[in-house]
């Protein structure tokens, strides 16, 4: 591993869970903040914009604001003034984003004579009924394209894990003969996003995560160093039956100092 010149952090099961800071979390967050390395959070959260999620968590005693947050959101907003300029997108999500997707022109659900050209998929929650998915296909069927935040397929909350949005997404793509593109993680666009806005190289980038695939692995195709944290959503047979190895494996975000000291020292 290279010299550490920043540090990519994912939030939910890394840093909180339903929002609450993991035992050492914020000390390690401290740690690392004074050690000199810069620190960007990246979440594919859906249900809060990025100054919700800095204020959330400054409270909890993390030193942050909403520059320091990069979200699934934000970057789909950016995706799409690229690529779909000006497209009427249909908004499948759980939580108000629309701060965070400054430019994109949402078509009300209720607004049956618009045809939207993009079926733009968050995250999940009860907003995704049968009716709101149905809608979504017939979109889809009439020639919308698909956009995903992420393709996550659960995430952990203080009650355990909670089913995510990934699992209807494959569903539409099936049935609809379509494939989504996806704007989060672990789209490389995403991670190459984090990099430019830290101006910073991957090899001298760690990536500290639950997800081992969309976190870890899709990270280290990136050229980053991947961490993965034994909180939130992961588990020991998720790991087994994962497609690479991570770079490194820690019991939680508290450990990262140590690690990064063991780094600077080799």
């Amino acid at each position: 591993m290279e010299s550490v010149r920043a540090v990519l952090v994912d939030i939910d099961g890394v840093l909180t869970v339903s929002w609450r800071p993991l035992p050492g979390a914020v000390a390690a967050f401290r740690e690392i903040r004074e050690a000199g390395p810069a620190v960007l959070l990246v979440t594919n959260t859906t249900s809060r914009t990025r100054a919700s999620i800095a204020g959330t968590l400054a409270e909890a005693g993390f030193p942050v604001s909403a520059e320091d947050i990069l979200t699934a959101p934000a970057a789909t907003a950016a995706h799409l003034a690229e690529h779909c300029p000006g497209a009427r997108c249909a908004l499948l999500n759980s939580g108000d984003i629309a701060e965070d997707l400054e430019g994109v022109t949402v078509v009300e659900a209720s607004d049956t004579r618009t045809v939207p050209d993009v079926v733009l998929v968050g995250g999940a929650g009860p907003e995704f009924g049968y009716a709101a998915l149905d809608r979504a296909f017939g979109h889809l069927r009439r020639g919308a394209r698909l956009v995903a935040m992420h393709r996550n397929l659960y995430w952990r909350t203080s009650e355990g894990l909670r089913l995510d949005s990934g699992a209807f997404l494959a569903g539409l793509e099936r049935a609809a003969r379509v494939e989504a593109e996806i704007t989060g993680k672990p789209a490389r666009a995403f991670f190459a996003s984090a990099l430019a806005r830290l101006c910073v190289g991957a090899d001298e980038t760690l990536m500290v995560g639950d997800d081992i695939e969309s976190d870890v692995l899709a990270a280290q195709r990136a050229g980053i160093t991947g961490v993965l944290v034994r909180t939130g959503k992961f588990q020991p047979e998720t790991l087994r039956a994962a497609d690479g190895t991570p770079d490194h494996v820690i019991d939680s975000f508290a450990d990262l100092p140590a690690l990064l000291r063991e780094s600077a020292q080799q």
